[in-house]
């Protein structure tokens, strides 16, 4: 059974930066598309980004230029460096792999870390 398991997570003032981690317990070329998604209290799980197989990204546009997705295929490990945090930017950070058989797609989730943004 394939396991994501993401750390990084903690408490940082804003303006501050975190690097999130998400180790695959398979090679991540096997994944259509990978990325990270997060859910503060009371609200749905939303997207943050995305990364492709190709390396192609997308990002939510309350991330862009602050945070970066990017994966290594070496390591089997995801990423996402979130910069100028927010306390908007509070939540339950989740990894994601995706992929399909035929016409089905079907994900994969880590367990997720918590990202605190707090003077």
């Amino acid at each position: 059974q394939v396991q994501l398991v993401e750390s990084g997570g903690g408490l940082v003032q804003p303006g501050g930066s975190l690097r999130l981690s998400c180790a695959v317990s398979r090679s991540i070329t096997a994944y259509e598309t990978m990325g990270w998604y997060r859910q503060a209290p009371g609200k749905e799980r939303e997207l943050v980004a995305t990364i492709t197989r190709g390396s192609a990204t997308t990002y939510a546009d309350s991330v862009k230029g602050r945070f970066s997705i990017s994966r290594d295929n070496v390591k089997n490990t995801l990423y996402l460096q979130m910069n100028s945090l927010k306390a908007a930017d509070t939540a339950v950070y989740y990894c994601n792999a995706r992929y399909r058989v035929l016409a089905s797609r079907y994900d994969i989730w880590g367990q997720g870390t918590q990202v605190t943004v707090s003077s």
